[in-house]
């Protein structure tokens, strides 16, 4: 199934007019991610709802039809989203990084095309991984030659997103060796997306496999990868700083389901003097760090998102240099955002004694959400990476996972 939106364009009014719009939805979201996910329930409706609302043009210039949102805007949209059910935030990944391409780069490749896409709510879904046997990042996937085109033949893992989109980009390498990205339509001939992803947490982000059997590429879809060099070589920074505002998204829902467990059901533990247990002593211990891990993460990403802001416009070397800077400033994000997530929702299970613990619950899921989620690439390579840069000035890697 794919989500399908109106075919005209969608008017917005605002960051703030997407915000009230969602609302509602972001509601129904957080009271039945829990049920959803023991179904395997995937939010069709919900996320429906959330492309008419035109979250993909939180950062597009209002002149261009957008609601001329900021990076910041754009994370905090995230993490909100996030904050009521991380499987459907990490499943938006592909449209938001669509966008930030189109808001960031005026003159990207096929940037008219996507823009006309994301005016009218199509969601993207996109990947580079493959289970090729060679090193990190190859590309096995085929694109044979045929008359104004190609035929690709090849199969994509974590294809996030992938039962919601409109669109999935990938790369391709062609008989000559040359690696192309393409986008096309997901019911294009010969793609086919299978509902196979069986990770411990992050369940419904839809990131499971695409086949792609001698599928049509045209031309006009085709972008040359090694043709694209610009200023700043740490384009993956925002999608980077994506993860992290998913992970404070975590964090934040940790806390409130604390709140509410203390307040509608928790009981004083036998031998403590509280009438309650919000006047418990050591609850308020607790729930007052699972907030400072909330605030934590919630504000390393919002710096982060300034310092990426402040990348629009600059060219040559001013660009790489305030690119290095925001990339580390990024790394530094999702280290402290992983483990604030991992740490809140540890903790989440102080707060009660045993019928906390109960499955009705789905507490459990916060952590496994933050767990996957931080898997997707190494914590401690942020960390020795953010370290040669202030010891030494070392670039970080610009491999797009910085």
């Amino acid at each position: 199934m794919t989500v399908t939106v109106p075919a005209e364009r969608i008017a917005v009014d605002g960051v703030s007019g997407i915000r009230q719009t969602i609302a509602p939805v972001l509601a129904t979201l957080a009271a039945t991610a829990h049920a959803r996910e023991a179904r395997r329930d995937y939010a069709f409706g919900e996320v429906a709802e959330l492309a008419r609302a035109g979250i993909g043009l939180t950062e597009i210039p209002v002149t261009e039809g957008g609601a001329g949102g900021t990076v910041r805007d754009a994370v905090e949209l995230v993490s909100a989203i996030s904050r009521a059910d991380s499987s459907v935030a990490q499943a938006l990944r592909p449209t938001f990084l669509a966008a930030h391409q189109v808001a960031e780069r005026p003159d990207g490749p096929l940037r008219a095309v996507t823009l006309d896409r994301l005016r009218t709510g199509a969601l993207f879904v996109g990947t580079g991984n493959e289970r090729n046997g060679g090193a990190s990042g190859s590309v096995s996937t085929t694109a044979r030659r045929h008359a104004d085109g190609y035929l690709v033949t090849g199969r994509k893992f974590y294809s996030t997103g992938g039962l919601y989109a409109s669109y999935f980009s990938t790369q391709a390498v062609t008989e000559d060796g040359t690696v192309i990205r393409f986008t096309i339509p997901v019911d294009r001939p010969g793609l086919q997306r299978l509902d196979d992803f069986d990770a411990v947490g992050q369940r419904l982000t839809q990131s499971g496999t695409t086949v792609l059997d001698e599928v049509w590429v045209s031309d006009e879809e085709v972008v040359i990868v090694a043709e694209q060099t610009p200023d700043n070589p740490w384009t993956g920074s925002f999608a980077q700083l994506y993860l992290a505002a998913v992970q404070a998204g975590v964090a934040a829902r940790a806390l409130d389901d604390a709140v509410s467990f203390v307040r509608e059901k928790a009981r004083p533990i036998k031998h403590s003097t509280a009438a309650t247990s919000a006047e418990d002593p050591y609850v308020r211990i607790t729930v007052g760090e699972i907030a400072a891990r909330a605030q934590a993460a919630e504000a390393v990403v919002v710096q982060a998102a300034e310092a990426l802001q402040e990348l629009r416009g600059l060219t040559g070397s001013a660009a790489r240099e305030a690119g290095a800077r925001a990339a580390v400033r990024v790394a530094g994000a999702g280290q402290i955002a992983i483990e604030s997530a991992l740490r809140a929702a540890e903790l989440l299970f102080d707060v009660g004694g045993g019928s906390i613990t109960d499955r009705s619950l789905g507490f459990d899921r916060h952590w496994r959400n933050a767990r996957t989620a931080a898997n997707h690439n190494p914590r401690q390579w942020k960390a020795a990476v953010a370290g040669a840069y202030h010891l030494t000035g070392e670039e970080p890697p610009t491999t797009g996972l910085f």
